[in-house]
């Protein structure tokens, strides 16, 4: 074995079974079984979505938390990552789909509310640059309850502000925008998402994402004509860039929270770009021989923007080694391959029974990481 070897394990979550640290941990244990003496580096990775805040912790950030409004109002504490004037904030944390009851979806209703509560919280602890992660959302509302926790107001025509969630949207007669935190337009934000969706249309949030927080085709008709109201009525506050940013790419994330971010001057970038960078990726890279990348499921959606994707082509552009693990693999050789990923090590290799592969993860992930050893290490 080259005695210079060094490894980096830059690795998303294998969602629920395995967090990105614990991935990292186990496969490091299997390499060590094999090799006792090698040099490995971990980095915990994260696109955005479920898991963003656990990864910068892991990459030395510090984890703050904060109670906030969940997405049907109850309070809930929600995390977020400081590290000096950076934040990574993470929707999901306060607005995602575990923060609902097991089987309960509330797709017209559910309220974004808590993610805004969280970048206030944010702003208060000094951030001047914040990664607003965004993905597994609970809502369609267009970011409307995040826009209200930072001072918008939302108002029928009564004067009487709307009701939470998408839905309440379509009373929607004026908008205020005049109380946004005065903080904002000399902050960075920067919209971290794996989704180039428009607000609304065949495309938008409702059609595409609204099915699964549990919508109804008459909910996702209802919800698509509600957040296109909205749009319409920000536009006569905010002028002819509300309409741009209803059709600009990333609009429609995490039911439209993206429009919501936009309309507060965030820049969007593909998730897996910006946390790299956040999280020191570059210089890590340089100092690695072979990359070990993956996620749960290596499937059509991880060429997508995903984690493993964004790792595997940054390590290509540098000319590095990179190879996957994963508990499923549904991607052949050769899209592998054109994603910059040498092989992958499905669980399934060392364990074919899949029932196991989610229950022991862990252990089994390690065997897999012994044979990664034996096949690029000695």
């Amino acid at each position: 074995m080259n005695e210079t070897r060094r490894v980096l394990i830059a690795a998303d979550k294998f969602k629920g079974s395995l967090t990105a640290g614990q991935v990292a941990e186990r496969v490091t244990a299997g390499l060590h079984r094999v090799v006792p003496g090698l040099e490995v580096e971990a980095l915990p990775v994260a696109d955005g979505g479920d898991g963003t805040v656990d990864a910068a912790v892991a990459a030395g950030f510090e984890r703050r938390e904060v109670r906030v409004a969940g997405p049907l109002g109850q309070e809930v504490t929600a995390a977020f990552a400081l590290r000096g004037d950076t934040a990574v904030v993470e929707m999901a944390e306060a607005s995602g789909l575990q923060r609902l009851p097991a089987g309960v979806f509330a797709p017209l209703t559910a309220s974004t509310y808590g993610s805004g509560e969280l970048l206030r919280a944010a702003l208060d602890a000094g951030a001047r640059t914040i990664v607003f992660g965004v993905g597994g959302s609970a809502t369609t509302d267009g970011g409307a309850g995040m826009l209200s926790a930072l001072g918008a107001r939302f108002l029928d025509q009564d004067g009487e502000p709307v009701p939470p969630g998408g839905g309440g949207l379509a009373d929607l007669a004026r908008a205020d925008l005049s109380g946004l935190d005065a903080r904002l337009p000399s902050v960075e934000l920067v919209l971290a998402s794996d989704v180039d969706n428009p607000l609304t249309g065949p495309m938008g949030a409702p059609a595409v994402y609204g099915p699964q927080k549990g919508a109804s085709p008459d909910d996702v008709a209802s919800l698509d004509a509600a957040l296109a109201h909205f749009a319409k009525v920000l536009e006569a506050e905010a002028g002819p860039r509300a309409a741009e940013h209803a059709a600009a790419p990333g609009a429609g994330a995490a039911g439209g929270i993206g429009y919501g971010a936009l309309l507060l001057g965030a820049r969007f970038r593909p998730g897996i770009e910006i946390m790299l960078d956040v999280l020191g990726f570059a210089p890590a890279l340089e100092r690695a021989s072979l990359v070990i990348t993956g996620e749960g499921s290596l499937d059509e959606q991880t060429l997508h923007g995903k984690a493993p994707a964004g790792v595997a082509a940054a390590a290509r552009a540098a000319g590095k080694d990179v190879v996957a693990v994963c508990g499923r693999l549904a991607l052949p050789e050769e899209a592998l391959l054109r994603a910059g990923i040498g092989r992958a090590y499905p669980l399934t290799s060392v364990e074919p029974d899949v029932a196991k592969c989610i229950a022991d993860a862990g252990p089994i992930l390690e065997r897999v990481a012994v044979r990664i050893a034996e096949d690029h290490l000695v």
